[in-house]
């Protein structure tokens, strides 16, 4: 079955097909490791997580490539204002390498959090400065760079169709306006490739170069580590649209410019997670919200979330809501349970499935999926089977297929699951008062157990508990 993606580049849907045999290339930008990422941020992972396990369910093998910008990602993205890592310690009173290294760890936290696969490879800015400065060094022989006062800067003027990925009006783009204005750059688009440190202080991070000693800009960090771990024509390039104008635009500009083949074919991009009214959650508008605060401390299973980012194509906005989020958490509880009643129905005995009904059933699975990732189709055709009349093996042995792209782990469904303690109290009491025949008593407590939402199954191997 054909998968076809929407390339932001093109503007429409196209079949992909990858460039090699052996491997679908995939590289998504990482985070800025300079404070915890937001749910905002992390509804981009999703949709990159399910790209992936797509490809997979599709049989492609992946080799995925994601980035950590721990150096040269400056709080206006135009290369004007400071060092997001630097502003990070100073806020926080450690060292920009501290920094770094404790939000890394609290964003592969939250990566586990969600079931978010890790990339096959990790890799970060500080660890790739001689390919950076390499790749810089070609664009200067090309004739392509320019020196100023405070760094190497990239020639838009000399990159033929600089604006096909953002397709923005350059006329309309004036400096000052909707860029930080800098006299000495001879276009408003042109970007830094390398900063140089300031002369009257010494940075945290900063490395010599053949221009001078300084960093890298925040752009050609993603070129140099694509290009190292995945060659220079490639897949596919995902991030968030806010890439879209200036960041992915400027990839494309410097990486073509360098090499005179095309960079990445395929570009996709998550749409934003709004609250308050429609506005964007982004931390440089203070309204942002981590998985600490917003799920774990509100009593919401993360992976709540993770459901809650399925109802929403990826490329459409998606509202964040108490009423949302505490709806996907039931709903995430909802699909837990029907799991576990069907596990519970199966029996050593039951047939096995044929093999034509799961691939007419994985069919259907995939037309949604390869719909440009239609995760809201795919979850209906789920709900589909659970309440179809097929027997409950039949059933299990689907869903948990499916489940590879999903990504809720349904086949650990009931695995470390304790009872709340005010049901638990309730069984002994239970168990105790049908030992001693007090019928009366036992159905009593059986009523308040199931009135704290959990279902009271009396059999010959004796009482089962299980939520409803």
């Amino acid at each position: 079955m054909k998968l076809y993606l929407y390339n932001t580049l093109t503007r429409q849907k196209e079949e992909f097909q990858p460039l090699f045999s052996d491997y679908v290339g995939l590289y998504t930008c990482g985070p800025t490791v300079y404070n915890y990422a937001h749910i905002g941020n992390l509804r981009t992972y999703i949709f990159e997580d399910v790209l992936k396990r797509v490809l997979r369910f599709n049989g492609f093998t992946v080799k995925h490539v994601m980035n950590i910008t721990d150096v040269g990602h400056l709080t206006g993205d135009r290369d004007m204002g400071e060092d997001k890592l630097e502003k990070g310690a100073a806020r926080e009173g450690r060292s920009a390498w501290d920094i770094a290294e404790m939000y890394t760890i609290a964003f592969q936290e939250d990566m586990d959090r969600l079931n978010l696969a890790p990339p096959d490879i990790w890799c970060k800015a500080t660890e790739t400065i001689p390919e950076q400065i390499a790749l810089i060094e070609t664009l200067e022989a090309k004739g392509y760079t320019y020196a100023t006062g405070d760094g190497i800067y990239f020639d838009t003027a000399r990159f033929k169709d600089y604006t096909k990925l953002s397709h923005q009006n350059l006329e309309a783009l004036q400096e000052g306006a909707r860029v930080e204005r800098n006299p000495e750059k001879r276009n408003a688009t042109d970007f830094a490739l390398w900063k140089f440190s300031p002369k009257d202080e010494q940075r945290q991070m900063e490395w010599p170069s053949p221009w001078g000693v300084g960093f890298p800009g925040w752009h050609i960090e993603c070129s140099a580590m694509s290009m190292k771990f995945l060659g220079d024509h490639l897949d596919i390039h995902c991030g968030g649209t806010d890439h879209i104008d200036v960041h992915h635009t400027n990839e494309i500009a410097q990486s073509e410019a360098a090499t005179g083949k095309p960079f990445f074919r395929f570009w996709m991009h998550g749409a934003f997670l709004n609250i308050a009214g429609g506005k964007k959650m982004a931390k440089s508008a203070g309204n942002f919200l981590t998985i600490q605060y917003a799920l774990i401390e509100q009593g919401i299973d993360p992976m709540a979330y993770r459901y809650a980012a399925f109802q929403t194509h990826y490329r459409n906005p998606m509202e964040y809501s108490d009423a949302a989020i505490q709806g996907a958490q039931n709903g995430l509880s909802h699909l837990r349970n029907q799991v576990r009643h069907i596990r519970d129905a199966c029996t050593e005995g039951d047939a096995k499935m044929p093999g034509e009904v799961y691939e007419e059933l994985k069919a259907k699975f995939l037309t949604a999926l390869n719909d440009d990732l239609n995760m809201p189709r795919a979850m209906a055709v789920v709900q589909e089977v659970l309440k179809s009349d097929m027997p409950p093996a039949w059933k299990l042995e689907t869903v948990l297929a499916f489940d590879r792209v999903l990504g809720f782990d349904l086949d650990r469904v009931g695995e470390g699951e304790a009872l709340p303690e005010e049901v638990q109290t309730r069984i002994t009491a239970r168990e105790k008062a049908r030992q001693e025949k007090n019928w009366a008593l036992s159905d009593q407590l059986r009523d308040e157990i199931q009135a704290l939402g959990y279902v009271v199954q009396d059999g010959k191997d004796g009482m089962k508990v299980i939520k409803k």
